[in-house]
């Protein structure tokens, strides 16, 4: 028999074949719950509903060595000398078995709880609360009915705060799925919802009045009530003795704290306090009402997959294709300029031959073994880090920088609004009708084109869209049979269907 000091009861979680021992302990506990304490192996294999083989003797031979069970030799059966030497044994949980089992029940238990919004439980707590009122409103209150009340009221207050906990943290489970039946969720959305709301419409109402009853049960003393409560717990939880006085004023004492920490419980639960503390059925609304959100933004995602909308994974899918298509690396250049946009950083520190080399970038189909350097200190290079040491520099005046910087903006932002005037059309024209437009007419053109495809539905013919900053509005309609467009430029001539286009600026501009 193991010693059940040197125990392990939870070691066959942890071992191979742990499904077979859960399996056979699970046995022994519903063996136990119809008051049988003993078990033969053949029992134990018919509560399976499998052989009596090695397997499950080894098993519950290890369970005895973890100390879950205990064997005692069968001698009931016994007929003959060869019966007494061979093994055979009766089995039963030992108590660190047992309260195993209580453990690893009440962690599946916990575990697997989804929880509840019960509203049930807010009208029991109004209703416990204003009888408790009407008792604090006597003279010499009944001590029976006060502690009834308040244990009513505890048990109710604490079975809504574990319930509402676990079904947050159920649905939060719930949202974060990423695959499964779209359709059973989003049918389970809309009863989801539909229960949350009543909840929130109940917790307003009968937080409301739980408040307005605390209130109302503290002005008329409760402290006494809960006094009343502790002596009649202090008088039972105290034997009789020469110290017994004493001893009944200190579990007095502690029953009382114990119940005003419960009081304030409830009252931290339903009442906001100062200095923007709010309450937890405050916070407990908020959740709920995030959690709709939430779901709605899962269901139209999921709405929006099932569409067959391109997503950002697709978008990259589809642009790495166009890289390994591309002719020649003149293209993947311009096609890693159109697609990224990313140049050279400009630098605070600016000088005249920085500007001329700004002015003078590397022509699209140069190859980066040939483009200008970008120079770094070779200990930068060397460690990954540079620190100059020694007496710092004095205090640069970059005045001149600054100044340069600010008229480089002010003529991108002319340029910027000449090429708005000339893309401003007097109203709708075609694409094909469009003049020879310059470089940088031309590269606000492309985005203004992109801005408006990229908003147009599949299926459209028409789309009205504004640019990112608000200043153009764009007007796109496709022409049916109308052909293949051609626009000139000093870039190239870019060629597509046929559209009627209006564009609009909107900075007033002349």
């Amino acid at each position: 028999m193991t010693d059940q000091t040197s125990a392990q009861p939870f070691a066959h979680l942890g071992a191979p074949n742990s499904g077979l021992y859960r399996d056979v302990l699970r046995a022994f506990a519903k063996a136990k719950e119809r008051f049988i304490v003993h078990l033969r192996p053949e029992d134990v294999a018919a509560e399976l509903r499998r052989e009596s083989d090695e397997q499950l003797t080894q098993a519950l031979d290890k369970l005895v060595e973890w100390g879950n069970l205990r064997a005692d030799a069968d001698t009931g059966r016994v007929t003959s000398v060869e019966d007494f030497h061979r093994k055979r044994f009766l089995y039963q949980l030992t108590a660190a078995g047992q309260a195993a089992e209580q453990a690893i029940a009440f962690y599946e238990e916990a575990i697997g709880r989804r929880g509840a919004l019960q509203s049930v439980a807010l009208a029991d707590i109004g209703d416990q609360l204003e009888a408790l009122s009407a008792l604090a409103e006597e003279a010499d209150p009944d001590p029976v009915k006060v502690h009834l009340l308040l244990l009513s009221i505890a048990e109710r207050f604490s079975s809504l705060a574990d319930n509402a906990q676990a079904f947050m943290a159920s649905l939060r489970r719930a949202i974060d799925f990423s695959d499964g039946d779209v359709d059973g969720f989003i049918a389970y959305k809309e009863r989801l919802i539909d229960y949350i709301n009543r909840f929130i419409a109940d917790l307003a109402n009968s937080g409301a009045r739980i408040a307005t009853l605390l209130d109302e049960v503290e002005s008329r003393g409760h402290e006494r009530l809960l006094r009343l409560a502790a002596r009649r717990e202090a008088a039972d939880a105290v034997p009789e003795g020469a110290d017994a006085a004493e001893a009944r004023d200190r579990a007095e004492v502690a029953a009382l704290e114990t119940w005003c920490n419960r009081w304030r419980g409830l009252r931290d639960w339903f009442v906001s306090g100062g200095a923007g503390r709010q309450s937890q059925a405050r916070l407990l609304r908020q959740a709920a009402v995030t959690a709709i959100k939430q779901l709605i933004d899962t269901v139209g995602l999921l709405n929006e997959r099932r569409s067959g909308r391109s997503d950002r994974s697709a978008d990259f899918r589809t642009l790495a294709r166009w890289f390994a298509e591309a002719p020649d690396e003149e293209a993947l250049h311009r096609l890693w300029r159109a697609a990224f946009g990313l140049t050279s950083a400009r630098h605070l520190t600016v000088t005249p031959q920085t500007l001329a080399a700004w002015e003078e970038e590397a022509a699209p189909g140069m190859p980066w073994a040939q483009a200008p350097p970008v120079r770094i200190s070779p200990q930068l290079r060397r460690t990954g880090s540079y620190e100059r040491r020694g007496k710092p520099n004095r205090v640069q005046d970059r005045s001149q920088a600054r100044r340069l910087l600010a008229e480089h903006a002010e003529r991108e932002a002319a340029e910027t609004a000449a090429a708005r005037a000339r893309l401003r059309t007097a109203g709708p024209t075609l694409l094909s009708d469009l003049n020879v437009l310059d470089p940088k007419a031309f590269r606000l053109f492309l985005g203004l084109l992109g801005d408006a495809l990229a908003a147009r539905r599949p299926g459209e013919t028409e789309v009205k869209t504004l640019t990112a900053d608000g200043s153009m509005e764009v007007r796109l309609s496709l022409v049916p049979g109308g052909g293949q467009a051609r626009i000139r430029t000093e870039d190239g001539t870019l060629t597509g269907p046929e559209h009627v286009i209006e564009i609009t600026d909107l900075t007033g501009a002349p």
